[in-house]
């Protein structure tokens, strides 16, 4: 059975499956930060050297950093959504089924650290995941209410981290220098790891490194997925989701798309005046494109909503399909991208410039997507989704 036919079948639309193909893009272009260079430092002063260097993570800042992740985050309260709408169709029981998946997903988020990526995100869901799940009987307008306040305390959050270093440089400079200077010598440590070291040094680098991100990033960027869970899930209970020509999705791409845009270029030129995560614009930059975040995420799906309006081309199918496999597709950009950067692999850890870096996950991106969008043309489910499934459902239907 074909895509398009499997998706009419089961009453569904195209639009949330270009919305996960398009997230998954840009995580691989925001990832590639961390797997090419130190976590903390990012690319640094060599990885910025040249003006197509800093052109290229302009862009990746402004276009896709914080809003690729709520997009996938966005997808996952509809994918949660969706299956809380299967369970009640067959009359089965939602609540054995969901936690198995959250444990599935933990599993994968582990493997993931291990092997592939410290900066996992599969962990974080299956956490934020078990919170979700009490919202599931919660009226859309409760929702949204609640995923508004949500990304405020989120915003916020960012916001006194910023303030809190303009006030430490300024107050503390001394006590600032120091800190930096022990940070910049764990930093380096730790990518003597990724330059040199064995796999077993890379796979315990891995863990202290996501150590890190389990505690700062689901500060940073854990409470604003939650909060698009919640909007996912309100979606597909106001209808929205199934329905590409509501004009909330045209009220997103004519005016919350430019200011959204808007704020985030504006961070984005922040962060490239700074120099790591302890440089006071860094920080500055970082708040304003957390700010700017949900107006772009609600501008890309409008724009994607107008994409999949009009008539199921092969371009628009294609890359539809890619997005019915989003595990595999994750864990496969992991898995190249490791093996590019990694000593283990073609070794190029910190030898590559920040455009090319970008470049080559770019290339990964697409390739991830088209690789599970050709694996369905055969199979009914990715790979990774077939293992997820048969454990959530045991085997059965």
């Amino acid at each position: 059975m074909s895509y398009l036919q499997e998706t009419q079948d089961a009453d569904r639309e195209i639009f949330p499956d270009l919305a996960r193909a398009w997230a998954l893009f840009g995580i691989a272009v925001v990832n590639v930060g961390v797997m090419s260079w130190p976590m903390m430092s990012g690319y640094g002063d060599a990885g910025l050297a040249t003006s197509v260097d800093q052109a290229a993570f302009f862009g990746v800042n402004a276009l896709f950093l914080m809003k690729s992740y709520t997009l996938f985050s966005f997808m996952f309260g509809v994918g949660f959504a969706y299956q809380m709408q299967s369970a009640e169709r067959k009359g089965v029981g939602f609540a054995g089924r969901y936690w198995r998946r959250i444990l599935g997903l933990l599993a994968f988020g582990l493997i993931n650290i291990a092997f592939l990526f410290q900066g996992d995100i599969l962990v974080m869901y299956a956490i934020l995941g078990s919170v979700l799940f009490l919202f599931r009987n919660s009226s859309p307008r409760l929702l949204s209410g609640w995923a508004i306040a949500v990304y405020v305390v989120q915003a916020l959050f960012v916001a006194m981290m910023a303030l809190s270093m303009v006030a430490f440089v300024n107050f503390d400079p001394d006590g600032f220098a120091k800190t930096l200077s022990e940070m910049t010598e764990q930093g380096e440590a730790a990518a003597e790891a990724f330059r040199s070291g064995s796999f077993a040094d890379t796979v315990a680098q891995r863990f202290a490194d996501w150590s890190q991100v389990i505690t700062f990033g689901m500060l940073m960027q854990g409470i604003g997925a939650f909060a698009f869970f919640l909007f996912g899930l309100s979606a597909v209970k106001r209808g929205t989701i199934a329905n590409p020509s509501a004009p909330f999705w045209k009220r997103s791409r004519r005016i919350f798309l430019p200011i959204g845009l808007i704020i985030s270029g504006a961070g984005a030129w922040f962060t490239l005046q700074g120099h790591g995560m302890m440089d006071p614009d860094m920080m500055i930059g970082m708040t304003l494109i957390c700010i700017g975040s949900p107006f772009s995420t609600a501008g890309y799906l409008g724009l994607i909503a107008k994409w999949a309006e009009g008539p199921a081309g092969p371009v628009k199918t294609f890359f539809a399909r890619g997005g019915t496999a989003s595990l595999t597709a994750y864990l496969m950009q992991g898995l190249l991208l490791s093996l590019i950067f990694n000593p283990y692999g073609l070794g190029l850890f910190e030898t590559l410039g920040a455009a090319a870096c970008i470049g080559i996950a770019a290339l990964v991106g697409v390739f991830s997507i088209a690789f599970a969008s050709l694996w369905r043309t055969q199979f009914k489910r990715g790979p990774l989704e077939f293992i997820l499934r048969s454990w959530t459902y045991l085997g059965s239907r």
